[in-house]
């Protein structure tokens, strides 16, 4: 079975393809298949995943799975979800990784609540169509260090700190992260999710 991953994120599709093997899945990405990305006008991960999954479904034919994902802030309400990639950018920075760990840490300075989570959103579509789409969620509870930590990961990684583990994601070899991290808990349930629904016989 083939489907297609609606990401142009060599990253994100090598970690996916790993953890969807053992189904006898071929993941490609979108890119491989056609130029352009969906729109992502909306304000919740599941809807933007959505959209980026359908978009991708239209233009290939092919089942299509994408993911929308990013950090909520306590201190924040919430935010900046959606906008999480581009964070930095609202304070003069230029967009990246460093850049949003470096904005983040300054806007929480002084501030005792620095419970974040990092949520990660797949949807998966047999066809653009589809009335019923795979939604699975990965959640993971964590608290913003007061200072980077660690080499390895990207994105927020190296301020993620989870208590239970005592380390960053930074810190962690990558099979400990992806046991514990949102995109892998998401993951885990959309490999059931395609198991049960799109391979039964």
């Amino acid at each position: 079975m083939k489907i297609v991953l609606a990401s142009n994120n060599r990253g994100k599709l090598a970690e996916l393809q790993a953890m969807f093997a053992p189904l006898g899945v071929e993941l490609v990405s979108q890119g491989e298949l056609f130029e352009g990305e969906a729109p992502e006008p909306h304000c919740t991960f599941v809807e933007n995943a959505l959209s980026k999954a359908r978009f991708a479904a239209e233009r290939t034919g092919l089942p299509a799975i994408a993911d929308d994902a990013g950090m909520c802030v306590d201190h924040f309400g919430g935010l900046p979800g959606v906008d999480t990639a581009y964070y930095c950018t609202q304070f003069g920075y230029e967009k990246s990784d460093a850049n949003n760990v470096r904005a983040l840490l300054e806007q929480l300075q002084g501030v005792e609540n620095r419970r974040a989570a990092m949520v990660s959103t797949l949807v998966g579509v047999r066809s653009a169509r589809d009335p019923e789409p795979l939604i699975a969620v990965g959640r993971v509870q964590a608290l913003i260090a007061a200072e980077p930590r660690g080499g390895n990961g990207f994105g927020f990684d190296p301020v993620l700190y989870l208590p239970e583990l005592g380390q960053t994601f930074a810190e962690m070899a990558p099979a400990l992260k992806h046991a514990h991290s949102h995109r892998g808990r998401a993951t885990q349930q959309m490999l059931a999710l395609v198991r049960e629904r799109w391979m039964q016989a």
